[in-house]
């Protein structure tokens, strides 16, 4: 049987001014349970393309479909099925983090039960335990990306959109969340990510996407690309790839 789609891009362009496109005709999907990683350098149109999956941006051309619904003509559809986790992400930090969960928690269930279960399954992921009751300007930026990293995926989302997602983090926290996405993924949560970390990329995703100047230009999963440009890892394909177009 053929794997879910969960996103299908299909041409996905962001045009500036004439001629001038920050993504062109960007075109991948995503399958259930799947973590496809979009990489590409400074300016590339990676957060663009995010931004326009994410309905913050309009799209100037093409589409792109969230659980079957078009980004163009049922963004509060879309909205319901995605949660994105933007790289400069902060939280209310005189909020303690059980209450930042509860409140966040309260903006996108349909009911106080619902509400409960989201706010207590956060509390969960995180795994910060009495810290949950301090004040969320006391934490440290691992422990701020993991109540943020919770409170994007504790509805359980059809698909999550991270930009970035251990930025900052030293080695111990970064394999936490890591580990999080991949158990997630495990459990059938789809995982649309962005990272300049090429050994976070080849440990976490199944399929990677290669963009350049608004150009998607590789996508595949690391062992093929690797393969393909015959390198040792993830840093050489990129390399050869960008440098060929």
């Amino acid at each position: 049987m053929e794997p879910i789609k969960v996103l299908e891009v299909k041409g996905l362009s962001k045009q500036y001014k004439k001629g001038v496109y920050a993504s062109e005709k960007v075109t991948f999907d995503v399958k259930k349970g799947e973590i496809f990683a979009l990489i590409g350098p400074n300016g590339a149109g990676k957060t663009t393309t995010i931004r326009m999956i994410a309905t913050l941006l309009q799209a100037t051309e093409g589409d792109a479909l969230v659980a079957g619904y078009s980004i163009l003509t049922d963004p509060d559809k879309v909205r319901r099925n995605i949660t994105y986790l933007p790289d400069e992400a902060g939280a209310y930090k005189n909020m303690t983090g059980r209450s930042y969960l509860k409140f966040m928690a309260e903006l996108y269930a349909d009911n106080k039960e619902q509400a409960e279960e989201y706010a207590a399954e956060g509390c969960r992921m995180c795994e910060l335990g009495d810290r949950l009751d301090d004040k969320i300007s006391s934490y440290s930026r691992g422990m701020q990306r993991k109540l943020l990293l919770a409170r994007a995926i504790m509805s359980k989302p059809v698909l999550a959109i991270l930009d970035e997602p251990t930025s900052g983090l030293d080695i111990i926290n970064a394999l936490e969340i890591r580990r999080m996405i991949k158990n997630l993924a495990a459990e059938g949560m789809s995982f649309l990510i962005s990272s300049h970390n090429m050994l976070e990329i080849e440990y976490v995703s199944d399929r990677v996407g290669i963009i350049a100047k608004g150009h998607l230009l590789e996508t595949g999963k690391p062992s093929e690309l690797l393969e393909k440009y015959d390198t040792k890892n993830l840093e050489e394909v990129f390399e050869k790839a960008v440098n060929a177009q």
